[in-house]
């Protein structure tokens, strides 16, 4: 007898062949058995799923990594996810030490700290700047064009970074050193009236882009803040958010974190949500912007919903992106042992979703009973207030 996979449920046992009862025939052909056990609603999707909906998945695993002498750095923008178009995250490692240049953007950064510390720099138009150390579950968000810095700390650090546009290259950036190459001696020498020979060390063509390079760990955040002539910036640039009170559900917790609660957050909303096992992110869609996801731990199963009879399942855990487009329905079930944690982001000034059950709580009862053939008892007992997390059955 075949082994198949359980198709409600997302199991994968053995060599799984797509088969469920009378449907479907087995695999002959060469197979990535290793790939198959990641993607299970791919090689049999739920009897539930159709029409065609692009891909809405890519993990970090699969994008090209560029590795340099201060750590690393790989990105997923509309080149490797070409649905995700508002939208582009980079995944970046820096040594105790090193360094991402100093440099700025066309677009806005929003950062989350995975592992580690850091230590992050920023100067505002009004010349006010910011010194600042983070750690495990803070942000910083940098408005587009402001320039920055980023230098880990004694124990490195790893974070993700996500831009508010899809076709962002984090490659592409305006970076100090390529500037200084780009400039002539003179030019330099008169802008910053010293002699030429103070610029004779600059690198050279061959390294002029340093991007990720490696340096000495930083002295104390106090030894290293610069005076300048107004100050430290009147913005704040960093927001502690796993310090923020989570929202409790039933089946988990959330934190959004939006210009409500972090201002410089203008172009970059989110949500940390915390999914218990066998919970469940409740049947939902976002009214003002497309969904960008980053998984943190843990396995789940999202699927979406795409209007005309189309939905498409994909199976995810710690590293993947996912993406759900403007006002699609969707929800993210944990399928694993251990609490499934990930991110939500949306270019937008607020976080924003509507509930499928509090939509249908808060109409008239008859008309939710008349659309889906409802029994009174049944439609009596929505719930009126937003679950946004499901506990287990």
């Amino acid at each position: 007898m075949e082994t198949t996979i359980e198709a409600t449920r997302g199991t994968f046992e053995g060599d799984a062949e797509p088969i469920s009862g009378e449907r479907g025939a087995s695999i002959l052909g060469p197979r990535n058995p290793a790939l198959e056990a990641e993607n299970p609603s791919l090689l049999l999707p739920p009897e539930t799923d159709a029409g065609t909906i692009p891909n809405l998945k890519f993990g970090y695993a699969q994008a090209r990594n560029r590795v340099l002498s201060g750590g690393w750095g790989r990105e997923i923008t509309t080149r490797e996810l070409p649905i995700a178009k508002e939208l582009a995250g980079v995944n970046m490692r820096l040594k105790p030490g090193g360094i991402r240049e100093m440099h700025w953007h066309k677009e806005a950064e929003w950062a989350y700290m995975i592992a580690g510390r850091a230590r992050v720099t920023v100067v505002d138009a009004e010349g006010g700047n910011v010194v600042e150390d983070v750690g495990v579950g803070d942000l910083w968000l940098f408005p587009a064009g402001l320039p920055h810095s980023i230098q880990g700390l004694e124990e490195g650090c790893e974070f993700l970074l996500v831009f508010d546009s899809g076709d962002f290259s984090e490659n592409e950036t305006f970076l100090i050193t390529d500037w200084f190459a780009h400039t002539p001696r003179d030019v330099l020498a008169q802008n910053f009236g010293l002699p030429e020979e103070a610029f004779a060390n600059l690198p050279t063509d061959l390294d002029n882009e340093r991007y990720i390079f490696a340096g000495d760990v930083p002295p104390t955040r106090d030894d290293d803040v610069v005076a300048g002539p107004v100050g430290g910036s009147r913005q704040r640039f960093t927001h502690r958010m796993h310090a923020q009170e989570p929202i409790e559900a039933p089946g988990g917790r959330v934190r959004v974190t939006d210009s409500r609660n972090f201002p410089a957050a203008t172009t970059i909303a989110s949500a940390l949500v915390e999914v218990e096992p066998g919970g469940m992110r409740e049947l939902h869609w976002h009214p003002n912007a497309d969904e960008w996801q980053y998984y943190l731990g843990g396995k789940g199963r999202m699927t979406v919903f795409a209007s005309s009879g189309k939905a498409r399942t994909f199976d995810f855990q710690a590293g993947d992106v996912g993406y759900v487009p403007f006002a699609m329905g969707h929800y993210v079930q944990n399928t694993g042992t251990e609490t499934l944690t990930f991110l939500e982001l949306f270019k937008s000034d607020h976080y924003a979703d509507i509930s499928l059950q509090q939509w249908m709580a808060l109409t008239p009862p008859e008309l939710v009973a008349a659309h889906l053939n409802l029994d009174p008892a049944t439609v009596a007992a929505l719930r009126a207030d937003k679950q946004l997390i499901v506990g287990a059955p």
